[in-house]
């Protein structure tokens, strides 16, 4: 099995280049725009049929290649299925397939097929980029002009994947352990074996930002908004950053003690939090939240390495106790008070998000080791548990670490 991944690579674009890459930015954006026209009015959103109609009119009027408008139309479908509303195109990037473009590992270079016809340009890459294109034969890629001038290419290439294993089935087999991950914003990320990465720096980065952001936008000057679209560029390459790292870490240690990975599913969790009355700052500060990213940095990450993954509901992992799993009996109330976790029914004290950690965990062994099981709650006592009896109430205390009273 295979990971498609994307790897960007940066264009040295000679100064007497510069525009004709340019003009087939936008020959293209416009082929794309007037595909577009088509495909609404005459609610035509086969690939087919649309290239029967639009073909022949769209290269006589832009001056593209046959493959330039072939890419256009199949980028117009592709973009009516993603979104919900296409709005204008615009000369940013280009679609490029095996036809139009071609990398030479020997040379570190790629020839792309413009309006002028094929021009080769020389690759400002690193070892990583090197790396990952050895060997390789991208089919695909998109050359992509920056809002500050500079060129890229991103090519796709196909990386091998570990296989994960297969889920034990007998009872008797040993149960593959997991490692609970609980997000947030005091502690972005928190595990059950005790690795934690706090959130101070990030929280304290972006608060400097939006003071810098505001204090630029009241100005109003063609200055001001260059600055502003500086400050949003390292924001954003800061957050990249930040969890690659966390991403590459939480895989690592998987792999290297052979267990699964367990998250919350915290899909949609922004409108929720945003239906509750907060403060502007609490509001910004929640929707700056990057954890749907790491997200999809740890799944590309753990595919290659083999590593499973899993969605657990985020319902009451932080207010169950990780021993005993009670939670508290009056509702609105918990046991838990900021990063302090003690229960009420057993004593039980630990870190808050580590209790939460070990909760996901413990919820990650039912999916990993026993997805036949629908239900993951039941009654104990009157209280919410989070596992069903029977097996799983033995498989439970080595991943959790503590021992369970029935």
């Amino acid at each position: 099995m295979t990971q498609s991944i994307s790897v960007k690579c940066k264009l040295i674009v000679p100064l007497n280049l510069c525009g004709e890459i340019d003009s087939t930015l936008e020959g293209f954006a416009d082929a794309c725009n007037q595909i577009l026209e088509v495909a609404k009015r005459e609610n035509c959103w086969n690939t087919t049929k649309l290239h029967h109609k639009v073909y022949k009119p769209v290269r006589e009027t832009t001056g593209l290649k046959a493959n330039h408008v072939c890419q256009a139309i199949r980028r117009v479908i592709g973009n009516a299925k993603a979104v919900k509303q296409i709005h204008k195109f615009r000369p940013t990037s280009i679609s490029l397939d095996v036809r139009t473009f071609a990398y030479k590992e020997e040379s570190q270079s790629v020839g792309v097929t413009l309006m002028c016809g094929r021009v080769e340009f020389k690759l400002s890459i690193g070892g990583y980029q090197i790396a990952l294109l050895r060997g390789q034969t991208p089919t695909s890629a998109t050359l992509k002009k920056t809002k500050q001038g500079k060129y890229f290419i991103n090519f796709v290439v196909d990386i091998p994947t570990q296989p994960t294993g297969k889920t034990p089935k007998a009872s008797t087999e040993r149960s593959r352990s997991v490692i609970g991950v609980d997000l947030g914003r005091r502690d972005i990320a928190t595990t059950s074996t005790g690795k934690s990465w706090n959130g101070k720096q990030i929280q304290s980065v972006r608060d400097r930002y939006s003071q810098v952001r505001a204090k630029v936008q009241s100005k109003r000057t063609r200055s001001s908004r260059r600055l502003l679209r500086r400050l949003s560029g390292r924001e954003r390459k800061f957050q990249e950053w930040l969890n690659h790292n966390i991403s590459k870490q939480l895989v690592q240690d998987a792999k290297r003690i052979n267990t699964a990975l367990a998250f919350e599913d915290l899909t949609n969790i922004r409108e929720s939090l945003n239906q509750k009355p907060r403060s502007k700052t609490e509001r910004r500060r929640t929707n700056n939240w990057a954890f749907y990213q790491l997200r999809l940095f740890v799944g590309y990450k753990a595919n290659i390495a083999g590593v499973p993954v899993v969605f657990v509901t985020p319902a009451y992992t932080s207010q169950t106790c990780s021993r005993c799993h009670h939670v508290h009996p009056v509702k609105g109330k918990s046991y838990r008070s900021g990063k302090f976790f003690k229960c009420g029914h057993c004593g039980f004290e630990h870190d808050a998000d580590m209790n939460a950690a070990n909760n996901i965990a413990a919820l990650g062994v039912t999916f990993v080791n026993s997805p036949e099981i629908s239900g993951i709650a039941c009654q104990l006592e009157g209280q919410l548990s989070l596992f069903p009896t029977g097996e799983i109430w033995d498989k439970a205390p080595a991943i959790i670490g503590t021992p369970i009273e029935r």
